[in-house]
């Protein structure tokens, strides 16, 4: 252990690789390895350039600590199976370096389900003398569950739920466990930039370690590398060497070897300027049913939406101001998505005030209707909608048109040129104040979502996120609220008409009772269960 790496530690302080003399190092392990290694915190993270190391020497760590008896299981993580098997062959390589005795790398296969998907995932694992083990596992919170040693997290910025897996982790502290964080930066709103943050800032108890590429090699990367590879050692050829990776990097040397994360990482809108438009917005009112609320007769699901519409939303719309325009946008989603429907109110500043947002999660078509239907008949003033026409939104899309009109209904087939349009004077609107959200924590992650891919924004395919309901998301609310910006740059004439009475239960009951009564029928309330729907009176006359 080098003398400056034991000062560092003693300190306590955030750490760094300090610059060495331009030598050979005697150590296998350079300065800023050291340093991470004589950190014995129960959790430290290191933010770090590419491949200088930090895995490596990680790996000889946790195979003393595996082979002691004094030590514990380890449980590694990364994000893709390459990674995993390396991380086993190092702690094998350093076993058999360091004289242990330690039983062959055994794989086997586990199986997992997501979404309920099953897939079979392969698991390494090396077991020691000491009784303890080391198993990589796959990146998912659950498997941390029950477990009990040491935790390494490897690239964790790009762990598909990262908030969960470190939140899964810190269990294990309380019986003495400890947890490794180790990664390269993927964007400022990214959760491992959010974790360092907090720990420089003192809402976390974590040490940080950080290297950037230069100062790597300052303390021997190149001349290490040359000794492995035997090449012969000069300045001019470090320099030469240093200025081919960083051309190779381009413009995403910043992020990637200087330890700088990128302005949203990619992301197309900033975390700070979106919830800052959420400043004095209101709730997000959710919905969320079994698949058992589908197999209800109609009148029955009718009448619980109905209720469930005039409790929750009722109040909402209550408060909206009669005297401004008002519109909406929607993105939809049946099962595996959302809906998420933001309606909007047009001050004479013009600018944007969401008062509230719906969130419907594994609502039935004629449900989703009904709700739709239910808040556009008492918005004051409707002059837009943007509805996402893709795929089955595009039934409700049409049924809104075919009521309220196609000068006031937009049926959106969303593309990557349209997205290239509306999302830019968007995120325009949020920045200059020209938009008000509802202020929630999944509508402020879900914006978070929307990449720049290929220059365009949109919302990756193969991005899902947990929300705070624990339950998958793709964005759903950002899509709503450009729709929502879609629709107030799109304007119909609103129409001025009286709407008809309301299909309340009791309403419908009354309603029956006395058609029957003015045809000579004597309907009796016992018979109600086996009437029409409310949906059918339009044909009974």
């Amino acid at each position: 252990m080098s003398e400056a790496a034991d000062q560092i530690t003693q300190r306590g302080e955030h750490l760094a690789a300090e610059p060495v003399l331009r030598e050979v190092p005697d150590a296998i392990l350079l300065p800023y390895q050291q340093a991470w290694i004589a950190d014995t915190s129960p959790v430290k993270v290191y933010e770090k350039s590419r491949r200088i190391g930090i895995s490596w020497a990680e790996a000889g760590d946790c195979a003393l600590h595996a082979a002691s008896q004094s030590g514990s299981d380890v449980f590694y993580l990364a994000y893709n199976l390459d990674m995993t098997r390396q991380f086993i062959q190092d702690c094998a390589w350093w076993a058999k370096w360091y004289g242990l005795a330690a039983g062959q790398i055994k794989e086997g296969e586990i199986t997992e389900e997501t979404d309920g998907v099953t897939k079979t995932i392969k698991v390494f694992e090396i077991i020691f003398e000491s009784g303890h083990r080391i198993q990589a596992l796959s990146s998912k919170p659950r498997n941390l569950r029950s477990k009990q040693g040491r935790v390494v997290f490897d690239e964790f910025a790009f762990h598909d739920d990262p908030d969960e897996l470190l939140k899964a982790a810190l269990a294990l502290l309380i019986w003495g466990g400890e947890v490794r964080i180790i990664s390269t930066h993927n964007g400022v709103d990214n959760a491992f930039n959010r974790l360092v943050d907090d720990s420089r800032a003192g809402r976390r108890p974590f040490l940080v370690h950080r290297t950037t590429f230069a100062q790597a090699i300052e303390a021997g990367l190149y001349r290490r590398i040359c000794l492995m590879k035997g090449w012969t050692y000069t300045e001019e050829a470090e320099a030469e060497w240093e200025a081919q990776i960083r051309a190779q990097y381009g413009e995403g040397g910043s992020e990637e070897l200087d330890v700088v994360p990128s302005k949203s990482g990619g992301k197309y809108f900033s975390r700070v300027l979106v919830e800052a438009a959420m400043d004095g917005g209101g709730p997000v009112v959710r919905l969320a049913l079994d698949d058992a609320f589908a197999q209800l007769p109609e009148r029955h699901r009718i009448r619980e939406i109905e209720v469930w519409c005039e409790e929750h939303l009722g109040p909402l719309v209550a408060e909206l101001d009669p005297n401004l325009k008002s519109g909406l946008g929607e993105d939809f989603g049946r099962s595996s998505d959302l809906t998420f429907i933001l309606p909007f109110q047009l001050t004479p500043q013009l600018v944007r005030r969401c008062p509230f947002g719906v969130e419907l999660r594994n609502v039935p078509f004629s449900s989703q209707q009904q709700i739709v239907f239910w808040l556009i008949d008492r918005l004051p003033r409707f002059i837009a909608g943007a509805f996402d026409a893709r795929g089955n939104g595009a039934a409700l899309a049409e049924a809104a048109m075919q009521r309220y009109g196609a000068t006031r209904i937009h049926e959106v087939q969303a593309t990557a040129n349209w997205y290239l349009e509306n999302f830019p004077r968007y995120r325009g609107g949020i920045s200059d104040g020209s938009v008000i959200l509802p202020k929630d924590a999944d509508l402020l992650d879900d914006h978070g979502d929307v990449e720049l891919v290929n220059g365009v924004p949109k919302v990756p395919n193969n991005v899902r996120r947990k929300g705070t309901d624990r339950m998958p998301r793709h964005a759903d609310g950002a899509v709503a609220g450009v729709m929502m910006w879609f629709a107030s740059m799109h304007p119909g004439a609103p129409i001025e008409y009286d709407s008809l009475p309301s299909t309340s239960t009791a309403a419908v009951r009354r309603d029956f009772l006395g058609q029957g009564l003015q045809r000579g029928v004597e309907v009796t309330e016992d018979a109600f269960g086996t009437l029409p729907s409310a949906t059918d009176f339009r044909g009974f006359q």
